[in-house]
């Protein structure tokens, strides 16, 4: 393999700034874009270095073929070749999708490794290391899936057949700022240590889609199934998760970052049960659990005043006060209302919240408890 050195950094590349994808998608505008996952951005990347070891050269734009056999086209921003390495980065493109890995540079150095060695990963600066059970990859092992893992050791061994050269190599994967980046993600609670996992199962990230947040849920009791943790709390917000934890102090691990994802974590549930869940959340938020929506994001289900009001009447509401909280503005302003009036409606959401997961869960032997908080924290109700 030739053994060159340059190193460049390339700029004026094809990425809107960050500023201008964080805005969410108001209905009837433009289409949202999608973007390429970490994985995707690491494999092309891999391609590039690996070309580059090889005939010294850099392909740019580079192309990788997709899972589903998309064919996208990624411009380096680092290329560097020195004795024994090459290194490409590309930086990540999210699309319209609010994650936090948007505009992060993904940098893969490919070293030739001893014969018979085959392919080997690494975690390089900024990318994490898992240390705990339960997750796809064994502890010790860098954070990267199994599917990125996959794309990059195919396109990594087709390519060596082309040249008539052993697959035997070390990548290591490394991204600026991934150690700061991992804070905002599910990693810490994980066990993942030292920065981002390198995800995706297509390559693709669709807008808004929050799968990756899914994904974080489904890990997080894969990673408490596999501590044999009897008890997981689900929280819609920090607000809730910290009255609950005021009550229980679970493990880090046994804390679900459920946000608006109640499907998400119950259908989950179903298949892979643990024996207690507490789901705490907001009075709005959990109206609509009670309500029968597994997505509780306001731009996709919305509290229904004549269920509030139907709710409160069963528990005497007078006829004469019902048009307050048909007309209300918000469920807090409803809370309001009926505890003004003395009616425990919190409770009431509270249990029905708690069917829709029962129901949800389909028999799977998962004993379900509900807290309702407010805004402050103060626990409303414990079902």
């Amino acid at each position: 393999m030739q053994r060159l050195h340059k190193l460049v950094y390339k700029v004026g590349m094809n990425n809107e700034p960050e500023t201008a994808l964080r805005k969410p998608h108001e209905p009837g505008g433009a289409p949202l874009r999608r973007g390429w996952t970490t994985g995707a951005c690491a494999t092309a990347a891999t391609k590039a270095a690996l070309l580059a070891l090889i005939t010294g050269e850099f392909p740019d734009p580079v192309a990788i073929i997709l899972p589903k056999g998309e064919v996208p086209h990624f411009q380096l921003a680092i290329e560097s070749i020195g004795e024994g390495y090459a290194m490409a980065g590309i930086v990540k493109d999210a699309g319209d999708d609010p994650d936090v890995t948007h505009g992060a540079t993904i940098i893969s150095t490919v070293f030739p490794a001893p014969p018979g060695s085959g392919i080997q990963f690494a975690a390089g600066e900024g990318v994490g290391t898992v240390t705990l059970p339960g997750l796809p990859i064994p502890p010790g092992q860098a954070a990267i899936n199994p599917v990125p893992r996959e794309m990059m050791t195919k396109i990594c061994e087709e390519i060596c057949a082309e040249y008539d050269l052993p697959a035997d190599l070390l990548i290591a994967i490394s991204v600026p700022d991934g150690e700061e980046l991992a804070k905002q993600t599910w990693n810490p609670r994980l066990g993942i240590v030292g920065g981002i996992s390198i995800l995706g199962t297509t390559g693709i990230v669709h807008p808004f889609s929050c799968a990756a947040w899914i994904h974080s849920i489904h890990r997080g009791i894969d990673v408490s199934r596999a501590a044999g943790l009897k008890h997981v709390l689900a929280a819609t917000g920090s607000t809730s998760e910290d009255a609950a934890q005021a009550i229980y102090n679970l493990p880090e691990i046994a804390l679900l970052d459920m946000g608006d994802f109640a499907g998400g974590l119950l259908k989950y549930l179903r298949v892979h049960p643990i024996d207690r869940l507490t789901i705490a959340g907001g009075f709005a938020k959990l109206t609509k659990l009670a309500q029968g929506a597994l997505d509780l994001h306001s731009g996709r289900s919305q509290v229904d005043m004549t269920f509030l009001a139907d709710e409160a009447e069963n528990l005497g509401l007078a006829p004469a006060e019902r048009n307050r909280i048909l007309n209300a503005n918000t469920a807090q302003e409803v809370l309001e209302i009926t505890q003004e009036l003395g009616i425990d409606l919190a409770h009431a959401i509270a249990i029905k919240a708690k069917q829709t997961a029962i129901d949800t869960l389909k028999g799977a032997p998962v004993d379900v408890e509900v807290i309702v908080t407010d805004r402050k924290g103060t626990v409303l109700a414990r079902v």
